[in-house]
């Protein structure tokens, strides 16, 4: 089953109450130059894993996605477990676009 955005957020969560505030931190501190919501960011890495087949993998649970701040940009790697207990660690991503306008 595809990843969701609800996937991605919850793996932040689950990291820890920092990575979620710094994805927070991302969006909100450069006002009033655009950054993407926290919602667009997993959004983004949902459809980006999803193309990269990680959603396709059903020996593959999403387990944490850790957010570190890099300069104006932040960055996430995503933990998946293994059915036989050993994780799988994505490359660190950047590059995230602000959010489109809506309308």
């Amino acid at each position: 089953m595809p990843l969701t955005r609800e996937d991605v957020r919850a793996a932040v969560e689950r990291a820890g109450d920092a990575h979620w505030r710094a994805l927070i931190a991302h969006h909100e501190d450069p006002y009033p130059r655009p950054a993407p919501t926290p919602g667009g960011v997993a959004r983004t890495e949902a459809e980006r894993l999803n193309q990269l087949g990680y959603g396709d993998r059903p020996d593959l649970v999403l387990v944490e996605s850790q957010v570190t701040r890099v300069g104006e940009e932040v960055e996430l790697v995503h933990i998946f477990h293994r059915p036989d207990g050993t994780e799988l660690r994505t490359e660190p991503f950047r590059n995230y676009a602000p959010d489109p306008p809506e309308g």
